[in-house]
C-alpha cells in the first residue's frame, strides 16, 4: 500500500465534537469547530510564531471545504430512493465541492514535510488527551466509539515517532495497551487480534535501536538523528562544490520480516529522520543578539518533500517518480531510497543490459524463498514489480541521488549515465558476516550507518549500551572525522565530479561522509572479510583517497581506542585482501 504523504495530514476539526459523543451541530455553525481546532493547534509550542498568516488561512480554507463536502455528502442519504431527475442537482453540487477540495489540495500541497505541521498535529492530539475528550467512551456499550479512540492513539503515536518524542510514545503505548485490554474484555469483536498486533508492532518499533544510551541514573537518553545546525561538516574556503539542493525524496520500503508500524518500516523511518532538519523556533532565534533588524531575520529552512511508499506496485512507484520528476525545481536533486528484497537474474544472458542484473522487489505479492531473496529460475518472465536499474534511466535527465539497501544492491553498479546529469548510487553490502548477530528484523546495518553512524559503530564493535558522557565525547570526535572526510573528498584529484556536484547540499553531504565512514569501518573490521561485505558506489570512489585513506583509518582506530574496542579492528587494510 502506498503512503504518498509528505507528512501526516493536517488534523481535522471534525474530530472534536465526535470525541465527546455530542449531537452534530447545524451546518451554519461548523466554522466554530474549525476555529476551535486551529486555536488548539496554534496555542502551544510557539507554533504561531513559526506559521505565517497566509498558511494559517490556507488551513482554514481547507477545513471549510472539507466540512462543506461532508455536509453535502451526508445530505445525499436523505434524498428519496426513487426517481432520477431530482438527484441530479444535488449530485452536481456535491461533485463541484469535492472537485474544489481536490484542486485546493493539489495547489496548496498541504502535506509539505514542514516539521511545524507535525508540531501542530502534536498540539492538537495533546489537547484531546489533556482534556479527556474520550473519557466517556468506555462507559458506553458502543465498540465503534472505542475503535475511534484506539485509532486516535495509533495516529498520535505516529506523530510522536516522527517528532522523536519517544518518552511520550512510551506513555501512549502503555495507555493503548490498557485500552486494548479493556476493549477485548468488553467486546467480542473480530478485530481483537489485529489490535494486539498493532500493540506488538509499536512495542518492537521503539525497541529497534541496538544500543542504549544511558544517564547516570540508568534512564534511557532519547537521541535525535535529524540534521542539526552543526550536523553536516561545513564547507571550508577553497572547497569547490556544486550548488544543487535536495528537493524531493522517495522513501520506498519492502523488506520481509522487518519491524514496522503504520506502514513505516524501521529503515524507512531512519531514512526519513536523516532527511529532516532539527526543528528551529524562529521566535527564539529572533531574540538572539544581532538578530533584531529585519534584514537579519533568519530564513526558514526547508526540508525536502518526501513520499513514503510502503510496498508500492510498479505502476504506483512509477506514478510518484514521474510526479516528483515533473515538479522538480531547477538546480534541484531527486533522491530515491530503496530498502527492499533483492531480485536476482534468472540465469546467464548473452547481453548485459540494464535489465539483465535483476533489481529490487518493491511489492511482495508472490512467495518469498528463504525469507529474503526471490529466485525466478523456473520462469522465463521477469518479476513484474522488480525495479531494475534501467527503469530509472528516464529520470537521469535531472540530477539523481540513489541509495539502495538490498541483497542485490550491486545490480545498480551497472548504471549508465545517458544524459550527463549528476548521478550517484550508494549501495549497501549484499551480505553481512555470519559472526555478526542477525539484526535484520530491527533494521539494516547499512541504513543505520547513514542514520546514526555512532550507534552502528558501537553495534559492530559488540557494545549494547553506553553512558551519556562517553556518547557525547564520541559524537564530537565523529564530527571531526566527518570534517576530515569532507576534505578528503573535495581535495581528491581523481574523484568523479558527480560526488562534488551533490556535496553542496547539507543532507547529501552528510550522507556521503557517513557512507565513506561506513565503508572504511567495515573494511577495517576483522570479521568483514569478503568483498560482498562492503558497500559500493556508482561511480566508484578512489579507494586510496577515501575509504582506505591512512589518515581516515587512523581516526577510526582512535575512535575504537576511546571505546576500548580496538582489538576488533585491523591496524591497516593495506594489502590485506
Amino acid at each position: 500500500m502506498v503512503r504518498g504523504a509528505r507528512q501526516p495530514q493536517q488534523p481535522r476539526s471534525r474530530l472534536v465534537p465526535r470525541l465527546t459523543g455530542t449531537v452534530e451541530k447545524p451546518p451554519r455553525k461548523r466554522k466554530s469547530r474549525t476555529e476551535f481546532a486551529l486555536n488548539e493547534i496554534m496555542s502551544s509550542g510557539g507554533a504561531e510564531d513559526d506559521i505565517p498568516q497566509g498558511e494559517r488561512k490556507t488551513v482554514t480554507d481547507f477545513c471549510y471545504l472539507l466540512d462543506k463536502s461532508k455536509q453535502l455528502f451526508n445530505g445525499l442519504r436523505d434524498l428519496p430512493q426513487y426517481g432520477q431527475k431530482q438527484w441530479q442537482s444535488y449530485f452536481g453540487r456535491t461533485f463541484d465541492v469535492y472537485t474544489k477540495l481536490w484542486k485546493f489540495q493539489q495547489q496548496h500541497r498541504l502535506r509539505t514535510s514542514e516539521t511545524s505541521y507535525l508540531n501542530e498535529a502534536f498540539s492538537f492530539y495533546s489537547a484531546i488527551r489533556q482534556r479527556s475528550y474520550y473519557s466517556q467512551v468506555n462507559k458506553e456499550d458502543r465498540p465503534e466509539l472505542v475503535v475511534k479512540k484506539l485509532r486516535y492513539y495509533a495516529r498520535f503515536i505516529v506523530v510522536c515517532l516522527l517528532l522523536n518524542k519517544m518518552d511520550v510514545v512510551k506513555d501512549l503505548v502503555k495507555e493503548l495497551s490498557d485500552e486494548i485490554e479493556d476493549y477485548t474484555h468488553r467486546f467480542n469483536t473480530e478485530d481483537q487480534v489485529e489490535w494486539n498486533l498493532v500493540l506488538q508492532e509499536v512495542a518492537a518499533f521503539i525497541e529497534a535501536d541496538p544500543v542504549m544510551v544511558l544517564n547516570d541514573d540508568n534512564t534511557i537518553v532519547i537521541t535525535s538523528n535529524r540534521l542539526a545546525e552543526t550536523g553536516a561538516p561545513l564547507l571550508e574556503q577553497g572547497m569547490i562544490v556544486g550548488q544543487l539542493s535536495l528537493a524531493d525524496a522517495l522513501i520506498i520500503g519492502n523488506c520481509n520480516n522487518q519491524v514496522k508500524f503504520s506502514e513505516l518500516t524501521v529503515d524507512m523511518f531512519r531514512m526519513l529522520q536523516a532527511l529532516e532538519r532539527e526543528p528551529m523556533n524562529l521566535a527564539s532565534q529572533m531574540n538572539k543578539p544581532g538578530m533584531q533588524e529585519s534584514a537579519d531575520k533568519p530564513t526558514r529552512r526547508e526540508n525536502p518533500h518526501k513520499y513514503l511508499l510502503y510496498k508500492p506496485t510498479f505502476s504506483q512507484l512509477y506514478t510518484f517518480l514521474a510526479a516528483s520528476f515533473k515538479e522538480l525545481p531547477a538546480n534541484s536533486v531527486l533522491l530515491i531510497y530503496l530498502s527492499a528484497t533483492g531480485v536476482f537474474p534468472t540465469g546467464r544472458s548473452d547481453s548485459e543490459g540494464p535489465y539483465d542484473f535483476g533489481g529490487v522487489l518493491t511489492n511482495s505479492n508472490r512467495d518469498i524463498i528463504n525469507g529474503d531473496t526471490i529466485h525466478k529460475r523456473n520462469q522465463s518472465h521477469k518479476e513484474m514489480h522488480c525495479l531494475h536499474p534501467g527503469d530509472l534511466y528516464p529520470f537521469t535527465r535531472k540530477p539523481l541521488f540513489i541509495i539502495v539497501d538490498s541483497s542485490n544492491s550491486v545490480a545498480y553498479k551497472n548504471f549508465t549515465n545517458l544524459f550527463g546529469q549528476p548521478l550517484v548510487c550508494l549501495l549497501s553490502p549484499t551480505a553481512y558476516p555470519k559472526a555478526l548477530q542477525d539484526q535484520s528484523q530491527r533494521g539494516s546495518l547499512f541504513t543505520l550507518f547513514l542514520n546514526n553512524p555512532l550507534m552502528a559503530f558501537l553495534f559492530v564493535s559488540g557494545l549494547s549500551s553506553m553512558r551519556r558522557g562517553l556518547w557525547e565525547k564520541c559524537q564530537e570526535y565523529l564530527r571531526k572525522i566527518n570534517r576530515d572526510i569532507a576534505q578528503l573528498l573535495t581535495h581528491s584529484r581523481s574523484i568523479d565530479q558527480a560526488f562534488l556536484q551533490f556535496f553542496g547540499d547539507e543532507f547529501l553531504r552528510l550522507l556521503l561522509t557517513r557512507f565513506i565512514f561506513c565503508s572504511a569501518t567495515m573494511r577495517m573490521h576483522k570479521i568483514f572479510r569478503e568483498t560482498r561485505n562492503y558497500p559500493e558506489s556508482y561511480p566508484q570512489l578512489p579507494r586510496d583517497e577515501t575509504v582506505e585513506n591512512p589518515h581516515l583509518q587512523k581516526h577510526i582506530l582512535e575512535l575504537a581506542s576511546i571505546l576500548d574496542v580496538r582489538n576488533v579492528f585491523l591496524e591497516s587494510t593495506i594489502d590485506d585482501y
